[in-house]
């Protein structure tokens, strides 16, 4: 796409979501103008309308920010300008090798269960051993298009079977939360608040540490303890990949291991 062709835009938009992305990261002007690698007094007169930035200096504000690829488009079009950062689809053939990267790290990573889920836990391909995960669980759930994370917390669900429902879940739903100060979205707020309407409540034993536990999942041979990795594409200029997610889990015992081995 042309990234230097300008858009219709209204005067105000970009001085009114730069200020709200600012403020949202808390910067200061100063803060962000050093980081823009520009002086504050032109920060200022950007966030009151009196100039218009050039499409180079809304790139750098972006990055500065440390908005993703698609909050980055966003500003470019309150600016005025087209977006630089292409959205394809998934199946398109430009994407192909990436699809078939990940193939290879499923499979690589049997007997062990993995996932591949764009944001918000929608979940774009799994490998063989996520049926561990999805043992037992209502039909309707695993109906396209999957959500892993509704699937975990669902009382229909895995939820029925995790022994840490209450610690667990809020691993989840807490990761979630940082999304959504980084990245306001109200879909995403009610999908926290379904999520949080799931669990049970929490009393923390004195030693509770936190949040950072594995799931532990019961199963026909006993109880399974997991661990999760995430990986991302951190380098993507494609805003579809950028916002794909691979999760891999890994156990934290060797009996669980061995269980895992088993089965695959």
């Amino acid at each position: 796409m042309n990234g230097g062709m300008t858009v219709s835009t209204e005067p105000d938009r970009f001085a009114s979501e730069l200020r709200r992305w600012r403020t949202r990261r808390r910067f200061s002007q100063l803060d962000l103008a050093i980081r823009a690698d520009t002086t504050q007094r032109h920060l200022s007169f950007l966030e009151q309308g009196r100039s218009r930035p050039g499409r180079a200096m809304v790139v750098r504000l972006a990055e500065s920010l440390d908005l993703s690829l698609r909050e980055r488009n966003g500003l470019l079009l309150a600016a005025g300008y087209a977006p630089v950062y292409a959205e394809s689809r998934l199946d398109a053939p430009e994407l192909s090798p990436v699809r078939e990267a990940l193939e290879r790290i499923l499979d690589g990573h049997l007997p062990y269960p993995a996932v591949v889920v764009r944001p918000y836990g929608e979940l774009v391909a799994a490998n063989a051993a996520f049926g561990v995960l999805g043992e037992g669980v209502a039909p309707a759930l695993l109906e396209p298009p999957v959500n892993v994370l509704r699937l975990a917390l669902h009382p229909e669900g895995m939820a029925r079977r995790v022994v840490n429902l209450a610690e667990w879940g809020r691993h989840i739903t807490g990761s979630l939360r940082e999304q959504a100060l980084r990245s306001p979205d109200p879909g995403l707020d009610a999908f926290i608040a379904e999520l949080d309407g799931y669990l049970p409540e929490l009393e923390p034993p004195a030693e509770h540490l936190g949040f950072s536990v594995p799931l532990r999942l019961r199963a026909p041979e006993g109880e399974l303890r997991l661990i999760t990795t995430l990986t991302s594409f951190a380098t993507a200029v494609d805003v579809t990949l950028s916002e794909l997610r691979l999760e891999a889990f890994l156990p934290a015992d060797e009996a669980t291991a061995k269980v895992l081995r088993q089965r695959g």
